[in-house]
């Protein structure tokens, strides 16, 4: 933990879809990313379940939480835009 800190900020976020089919999808697309350790400072851990994707997230710092916050935020980005390009075919 940063010395600087005397804190951790623990968070969940929750991606849910309309189906498991959507779910899967988006779960092997996001496991390549997931595998890359970007930072010391802040982990993040996976679950899928049914229809949902369950990120927990672990920071010392806010810097280092929003860097996190932003990544989930960025790769939902895409998978919407993915999934609405699926849909219009």
């Amino acid at each position: 933990m940063n010395s600087n800190n005397v804190y951790k900020i623990k968070s969940t976020l929750e991606l849910q879809f309309e189906n498991s089919n959507l779910c899967d999808i988006s779960y092997k697309s996001f496991l390549p990313e997931f595998n890359i350790q970007k930072s010391k400072r802040s982990t993040i851990s996976l679950l899928k379940e049914e229809k949902s994707l369950i990120f927990r997230i672990e920071s010392n710092d806010i810097t280092a939480f929003r860097a996190t916050i932003n990544e989930i935020i960025s790769f939902g980005r895409i998978i919407d835009g993915v999934l609405q390009i699926v849909e219009k075919s």
